[in-house]
């Protein structure tokens, strides 16, 4: 019977999130009708647009602040990307983006005690000395518990949503439908990659043995490291992973919210310098670069959480990368031209001249460049309406990158990395940086 129950439960759970899904592009198909009669009435047609996308954006906020699975990491992953989109726009909705960084609905207890039960045995509390049933963290895909393990060590147990698996299908199915929608709110955003790349790493993410396996591999690599802390872990199962508990003020969300210029600046550099220096270190990507997964210490030192989502990259970046980057640091658009065919980033057909290639890639390069460079939100807005969103300019410009299966995952994290430190609006050293950890960049 309690079987039967807990199966209807969960039937009408799926049912509800495909119906709060479905009203998004039921609204937005109105919100569309009222703009066109707007616009046929003599309202300017940038008016018009803008309308729809603020009403647009309340909708999707809302809708995917209330969901787990696909929607919930979806909605993360816009979040990071909300630097580049227009200020009116976002304005209103920061506060729930930098949220959907941070936190989740919680499980019921019934449910966190069914998980444990399954996962460690019957018998799971004897496993701790304590166990704080109330969530200290939650996100996409679980939440975190503190407790104290057997041997007396200060732990943070993740434990998976019951049917996570279940509904990041179900959430990406329904938001795959959801072109037209995401296309006006962000005209930048290529929803079937975004999608592709979530359903990737995320499916990785629900494996917790496959996350302790590259955590390992970085905590040792960290350890006694005087700006890193990664916690170490001490048990693991498919879908609850014990590791060191990590004590922190706040992530580097809560710095994007309420940060003075220096805490801006300090959490910029730790955040920027771990993206960059660890795959040569660790010869792994921590590939999910989301704020809330970067703690800052009373200590000055970051803490970094969450690794189920990991590339490998045995010999750090890829030479190429670097070299690349490197000729356009340097104004050598010919040598750049050059190498961004021979290692497939234009199209054989692709024919165009160096400074062209100069005025696309240029500005967007800046900060491997300079010195030092100020990240910004207004930056990242310039950039994103200069090459992503639709214009007659943009559409008939010669130059079309060609992105490799291999750089797929590097630029993800590269572009989501950008802004977080736009967020943050921090000032760094970035070119040394680079020169320091990116093989090929400094040759």
């Amino acid at each position: 019977m309690a079987d039967d129950q807990e199966r209807s439960r969960m039937r009408r759970s799926t049912l509800g999130r495909g119906a709060k899904l479905a009203t998004l592009p039921l609204g937005f198909a109105g919100r569309t009708a009222i703009g066109v009669g707007k616009r046929v009435g003599g309202k300017p047609a940038e008016a018009v647009f803008s309308e729809i996308q603020r009403r647009t954006a309340d909708q999707l906020f809302t809708v995917l602040g209330e969901l787990k699975g696909g929607a919930m990491k979806l909605g993360q992953a816009m979040s990071i990307f909300e630097s580049a989109l227009p200020e009116e726009l976002v304005a209103p909705y920061r506060e729930v983006l930098t949220k959907l960084q941070d936190a989740a609905p919680p499980m019921t207890l019934r449910m966190l005690e069914e998980v444990l039960s399954e996962e460690l045995g019957e018998d799971w509390r004897a496993e701790f000395k304590t166990f704080d049933d109330r969530p200290a963290a939650s996100a996409s895909l679980g939440q975190v518990h503190r407790a104290v393990w057997s041997d007396g060590t200060d732990v943070a147990v993740k434990i998976q949503y019951p049917g996570a698996a279940r509904a990041l299908r179900s959430d990406l199915r329904a938001i795959s439908r959801l072109g037209r929608l995401f296309a006006v709110l962000a005209p930048g955003i290529d929803l079937k990659a975004l999608l592709a790349e979530i359903e990737a790493r995320a499916t990785e993410e629900l494996d917790y043995e496959l996350e302790a396996s590259a955590q390992r591999v970085f905590a040792a690599e960290y350890a006694d490291d005087p700006e890193v802390v990664v916690p170490y872990v001490l048990h693991a199962t498919p879908r609850v992973l014990v590791t060191s508990w990590l004590e922190s003020d706040q992530s580097i969300a809560g710095v994007i919210r309420n940060g003075s210029p220096e805490e801006r600046d300090r959490a910029g550099f730790l955040y920027a310098t771990f993206l960059v220096s660890s795959p040569a270190r660790t010869g792994l990507l921590h590939a999910d670069p989301h704020p809330g997964n970067f703690r800052l210490l009373s200590d000055g030192r970051l803490g970094v959480v969450d690794f189920g989502a990991a590339a490998r990259l045995p010999d750090g970046f890829p030479r190429p990368l670097g070299e690349l980057l490197r000729l356009v640091s340097d104004g050598d658009w010919e040598g750049a031209a050059a190498s961004l065919r021979a290692n497939g980033f234009l199209l054989p057909h692709t024919r165009f001249e160096p400074a062209e290639l100069a005025d696309y890639l240029g500005p967007m390069l800046a900060p491997a460049r300079e010195e030092v460079f100020g990240f910004s939100r207004s930056w990242l807005r310039g950039e994103a309406a200069r090459v992503a969103i639709p214009t007659p300019e943009n559409f008939s410009r010669a130059v079309k990158i060609n992105l490799p299966p291999e750089y797929m995952l590097i630029h993800r994290v590269w572009m989501g990395g950008i802004g977080v430190l736009c967020q943050l609006e921090a000032t760094l050293p970035f070119r040394g940086m680079l020169a320091d950890n990116v093989p090929g960049f400094a040759d």
